[in-house]
């Protein structure tokens, strides 16, 4: 019996990879769409042209992709983070740099603002603590850079005007339709972070 040849298990491992992605993108619209608890694994499947059962070849139960989905954004943003503020010694540029990365992810994740918004408390546990875990680190990213950009700001005042800007960041699920052009997204860009940046550095004043 002849062994199967390399490339055809590479070839089986990026179609299984491939179907994961599309399974999970599929369970991020839906639940965004419906709501965890209104969304089974047979409508997930569907939605990619698999049975529910084939699902379990990749996914143990539904929690567990609700477990990736927000996990693997805090996760990202964390890291995302870190690399911006890596990048640069100067507090302005690294605070632009920051607004940048998080308008990259409020508007072109949107989906997830939903779902974690909404759907947080059906993680078990572990996860969730996992989550508000990277999501402390992330605030404290923010906070420390715009101390280091206003030294007279206090670390609570800090923390205020940090989780202040998320929120207006984190709108877009309300503020731009999924279905704008690029010419409108871009306009939604630049009002978001004329208005955060303005918030941000004035507010220490």
């Amino acid at each position: 019996m002849t062994s199967p040849a390399p490339q055809d298990g590479t070839r089986r491992s990026r179609a299984k990879s491939d179907r994961r992605s599309q399974l999970i993108a599929a369970a991020e619209r839906l639940v965004a769409e419906k709501g965890y608890l209104a969304v089974r694994l047979e409508d997930i499947g569907a939605a990619v042209g698999v049975s529910g059962p084939a699902i379990y070849r990749h996914f143990p139960n539904k929690e567990a992709m609700l477990v990736e989905l927000l996990v693997g954004i805090s996760t990202r943003l964390l890291a995302g983070a870190s690399e911006v503020v890596a990048g640069t010694d100067d507090a302005a540029s690294a605070l632009e740099g920051l607004i940048d990365f998080h308008l990259d992810f409020a508007l072109g994740e949107s989906d997830l603002i939903r779902i974690q918004d909404r759907d947080l408390g059906h993680l078990p546990d572990p996860a969730k603590r996992q989550v508000r875990r990277a999501q402390r680190q992330y605030v404290e990213i923010w906070v420390s850079v715009l101390r280091r950009l206003d030294d007279t700001v206090g670390e609570a005042d800090a923390r205020l005007m940090a989780h202040a800007a998320f929120g207006l960041l984190n709108s877009t699920p309300h503020s731009v339709k999924p279905s704008t052009t690029r010419a409108a997204e871009a306009s939604s860009r630049s009002v978001l972070k004329k208005m955060t940046v303005a918030a941000l550095t004035s507010a220490g004043r």
